[in-house]
């Protein structure tokens, strides 16, 4: 409401972007649609019914894109990318409660229709034989889900995808999840390897940086130096949910 009003006061004029100049505004839009996704994808704890909306209306406003542009295989990308994560949405607490990560989670409650859909929007823009970072993301999320079938999909699988997805569109984010990749096909000390590769500057206050980089530490025994890497990730971390998660892996140590 506070930005709805700032730009009121600006006179800043909103409209939706005609048919006609979405091909050159495709990624803008794509990117504000998946923003606003994430600012509920983000709120873990499920304390704010805003955030909750936002991310039924990113999934609404990316189906319409679709209709708009079904010759345009990322739209479609980005729909399964959405719908891969929000299938998942009430296996990611504990009927108490607690945040359970993706490894953890019971996959029957999972929303399976969803999943399906996923599937089904991937597959259709992979056919368009046009590769984009949204698809490249949505097929890691299809990955990490190809446990419901009892086929996991092999390591260094997701190392290659994620080597992808660095190489179209880089991120810190991407960075993160790779060197996770790479502990998981390699071993703790290459995905650490990896994560002292990225520029310190970058990964201060990013929190996933230093959830992994604990969880990393702890598997190779680091116990003191894993301790206060979960003491930074749960100092940056907004989720109570999380932070109690955080606190009880470092507790175990």
């Amino acid at each position: 409401m506070r930005a709805k009003a700032r730009i009121r006061a600006a006179g800043i004029p909103f409209e939706y972007p005609q048919a006609r100049d979405l091909p050159q505004r495709l990624q803008d839009v794509l990117d504000g649609i998946y923003a606003a996704y994430g600012t509920g994808w983000d709120d873990v704890d499920g304390a704010d019914a805003l955030p909750r909306g936002l991310t039924v209306e990113a999934v609404d406003l990316c189906r319409i894109l679709c209709g708009l542009m079904p010759n345009e295989p990322e739209p479609l990308g980005l729909l399964a990318l959405m719908l891969f994560c929000e299938a998942r949405t009430a296996a990611r607490r504990s009927d108490a409660g607690a945040y359970v990560p993706l490894d953890q989670q019971d996959i029957t409650r999972w929303d399976h229709e969803l999943l399906a859909q996923a599937e089904h929007h991937l597959r259709r823009a992979s056919a368009m034989q046009s590769l984009g970072a949204y698809q490249l993301e949505a097929a890691i999320q299809s990955a990490h889900c190809e446990r419901r079938a009892g086929a996991p999909v092999p390591p260094e699988t997701l190392v290659a995808l994620y080597e992808g997805l660095l190489a179209l569109r880089p991120s810190v984010g991407a960075q993160v999840s790779r060197a996770c990749a790479l502990a998981n096909a390699r071993g703790p000390e290459t995905g650490l390897r990896a994560l002292d590769a990225i520029a310190a500057n970058e990964v201060t206050n990013y929190q996933p940086f230093w959830a992994a980089r604990a969880h990393l530490l702890a598997a190779g025994g680091a116990r003191t130096a894993a301790r206060q890497a979960y003491d930074r990730a749960i100092g940056l971390s907004a989720s109570a949910a999380v932070r109690a998660y955080l606190h009880a892996m470092s507790d175990r140590l």
